[in-house]
């Protein structure tokens, strides 16, 4: 199907940090065909006018646990570790297929309506998140969030059932949907595992071709007892395991040492920023200017909604440009671009997408923010208006691999009542044991 989506402004998060004005944006099938300032030749299926909004590529959100939606706000103003071993642990005891479908849906939901296109989300559960997800229309890399608490000696793949899934993720659901859905190989975190699972990990992933996704010096606790029951650093006693073979994404990375910075750059990994949960965990603030500086990939994340409390990535991209600025006293810590770059480009590089960017070949992952909404109007800058003044809820239309998906309010690919339904009479209860409002 062929799509020419004009009177636009196009910000085309190219290297030459274009914005193009007056943009005409041809998409035949997944990808888009071409972008210009003149009107393309020809006769087309579709045509999406912009009403003179911005054009721009969708988000990348690269670590997620979106089934944890149904925890938004529940067990608030603690830090990491009380969270999950007081609050989160035991509810997620209780999950099964249908609920994390509902779930799933809902966080999905949130994300479509603030302009994600594409995720990386790491959960239990990960069939009925695959299915969900494939549904949808975004793409997403999945991962399982390999654990294991035995000794190391007593280790075997056969009986570590994060293994077991790890093998059925990939074999049922790696590619599918013409590559809508990846999945990669993943360790939860360095502190709810032991070498045994690192080694078979990292020669999965390499067997198979897969990326990596793993939990990296989250909070400073878990970071130093690193060093003292090992004398490295996460990112270094993972590596000398080879769980970075095929490189991969590590998110958080709030305490990663210069010296991982440097291990980072050859290894290919990318620091996945997550400010918001990160401040309000307690568990501090990633040094990217610093990680810029030395040359680390750094993408974006929401992480999850209970420690968030939401997928709207214009959030991180505004305190990620803002939060450098305050703690070291410099304007231009992390400017504007950099910020979106993080959400877009970067992400798309992390996880392995032919997306990111407006440029022909390239995946048709487009939104439209509405440049006429009171807190857009007047704009000055562009790049400047997105960072520092969009809000999820000026996202007027989101396309994920050349289909549109939401537009002005309505999804098309969700039933919207049915999934509030879904968590409120049978999610919440089986969780909680009550029902939501």
């Amino acid at each position: 199907m062929s799509i020419l989506i004009h009177n636009c402004t196009a910000v085309l998060m190219d290297e030459a940090g274009t914005v193009l004005p007056n943009a005409y944006v041809v998409v035949e099938g997944t990808k888009i065909r071409s972008v210009s300032t003149q009107r393309p030749w020809g006769s087309f299926e579709e045509q999406i006018d912009g009403r003179g909004n911005v054009l721009m590529p969708g988000f990348v959100n690269a670590h997620s646990h979106v089934p944890m939606t149904a925890m938004r706000g529940y067990g608030d103003g603690n830090n990491l570790q009380d969270w999950l071993h007081n609050y989160i642990f035991p509810v997620e005891a209780r999950w099964d297929d249908r609920a994390i479908r509902a779930c799933t849906d809902l966080g999905l939901a949130e994300m479509i309506a603030s302009g994600t296109t594409c995720i990386a989300d790491m959960y239990m559960h990960t069939g009925a998140v695959a299915r969900t997800v494939l549904e949808s229309g975004v793409s997403a890399n999945l991962s399982c969030g390999g654990g294991y608490f035995g000794a190391p000696e007593g280790f075997s793949p056969d009986a570590c059932g994060d293994c077991r899934n790890q093998i059925a993720l990939t074999e049922e659901w790696n590619g599918a949907g013409d590559g809508q859905i990846k999945v990669d190989a993943s360790i939860h975190a360095e502190y709810t595992s032991n070498p045994s699972l690192w080694e078979w990990m990292a020669g999965y992933a390499a067997e198979h071709g897969l990326g990596m996704h793993v939990h990296v010096s989250e909070t400073r606790s878990e970071h130093e007892s690193c060093l003292q029951k090992y004398g490295k650093t996460p990112v270094a006693m993972l590596d000398q395991y080879g769980v970075w073979v095929n490189g991969g994404t590590a998110a958080h990375c709030v305490w990663v040492s210069d010296a991982d910075m440097e291990l980072m750059v050859q290894r290919n990994i990318t620091a996945v920023h997550n400010p918001v949960s990160n401040l309000k965990l307690a568990s501090g603030a990633a040094r990217v200017p610093r990680l810029l500086e030395r040359g680390v990939n750094v993408a974006l994340g929401t992480d999850g909604v209970a420690s968030n409390n939401s997928h709207d990535l214009f959030e991180e991209i505004k305190l990620a440009a803002l939060l450098h600025k305050g703690i070291g006293l410099d304007p231009a810590a992390v400017t504007a671009r950099q910020a979106l770059e993080m959400a877009t480009i970067n992400g798309a590089r992390a996880l392995r997408r032919n997306t990111g960017v407006i440029a022909p070949g390239k995946t048709a992952d487009l939104i439209l923010v509405d440049l006429a909404a009171p807190n857009l109007f007047p704009c000055h800058d562009v790049e400047a208006d997105l960072v520092y003044s969009a809000r999820g809820s000026n996202v007027v239309m989101n396309m994920a691999r050349g289909k549109v998906i939401y537009q002005d309010g309505t999804f098309f690919t969700l039933d919207l009542e049915r999934i509030r339904a879904e968590v409120k009479d049978y999610a919440l209860p089986l969780l909680f044991g009550r029902s939501g409002n």
